[in-house]
């Protein structure tokens, strides 16, 4: 599977964005989801996970309540909302595919990043 996110940009706090991620090559259907953020200096964090059919959702307690994973199978694209941003949300945003939510942590294909600025 590749992986293409996109939708990442500057915006003061308080404001919102909304990442993608296409995909293409294998059955996008079929994988779980993610999206996990790095920022500077920081080591990778899981942030949230959809299941292959859309049905079961899991956050990062750090994002709950302000960002929401949803999924298209039909154009095989994942996004993620995100409101309410902080400043502490600042980050390079990278999608993930996996088998299933509960191999997330190790999964196995992973997109190229987009960056987000929260400005305060």
């Amino acid at each position: 599977v590749q992986l293409q996110a996109s939708g990442g940009g500057l915006v003061q706090a308080g404001g919102s964005l909304r990442l993608s991620c296409a995909a293409s090559g294998r059955t996008f259907s079929s994988y779980a989801m993610g999206w996990f953020r790095q920022a500077p200096g920081k080591e990778r964090e899981f942030v949230a996970t959809i299941n292959w059919s859309g049905t079961s959702t899991y956050y990062a307690d750090s994002v709950k309540g302000r960002f929401t994973i949803s999924r298209d199978n039909a154009k095989d694209t994942v996004y993620l909302q995100m409101n309410s941003l902080k400043p502490e949300d600042t980050a390079v945003y990278y999608c993930a595919a996996a088998a299933s939510v509960g191999t997330m942590a190790r999964a196995d294909y992973w997109g190229q990043g987009t960056l987000v600025t929260v400005s305060s």
